[in-house]
């Protein structure tokens, strides 16, 4: 009696998947991950009144940096409206194109101590500077220092 069924060479295929683990294994190390820098500020001033109220003519022949709306170097697109552009350069593909993950660095403790007294400081220098009895005094003590001058 003759047996139909398909016979299957067992140690082959147990053969071949070890090759193709192997070979995964081999593309794994080959690549090397790619360290991605922590957000950080920008640098630099993002350019959005250059070309407000410009007419620009557009032909068949004009490049993507040339055509109306913002033009991003860094992944080479072409996006139409200011908030657009701005979503576009805060986005994660943008990022990345950078070299930058999305992950923030963690603040420390005494990090955000420094950064409360800095802000409290700064916001006493604003008291003061806007104090109205203070000012209206030191004018006066001026307009008498003017007047022994003159």
């Amino acid at each position: 009696m003759q047996d139909h069924r398909r016979k299957w060479n067992v140690d082959e295929y147990k053969r071949l998947a070890r090759e193709r683990t192997q070979n995964k294994e081999k593309e794994r190390a080959e690549k090397a991950p790619v360290k991605l820098e922590l957000v950080k500020l920008r640098d630099y001033k993002v350019d959005l009144d250059s070309k407000l109220g410009m007419s620009l003519v557009v032909t068949k022949t004009t490049s993507l940096s040339q055509i109306g709306g913002h033009y991003c170097c860094v992944c080479e697109c072409n996006v139409k409206g200011i908030m657009s552009f701005l979503d576009h350069i805060s986005g994660r593909k943008h990022q990345k194109n950078l070299g930058m993950s999305m992950k923030l660095e963690r603040s420390t403790l005494d990090q955000v101590k420094k950064r409360f007294e800095t802000n409290k400081r700064k916001r006493e220098e604003e008291e003061k500077q806007y104090c109205f009895e203070e000012r209206v005094k030191k004018l006066k003590e001026d307009e008498e220092i003017w007047k022994v001058h003159k």
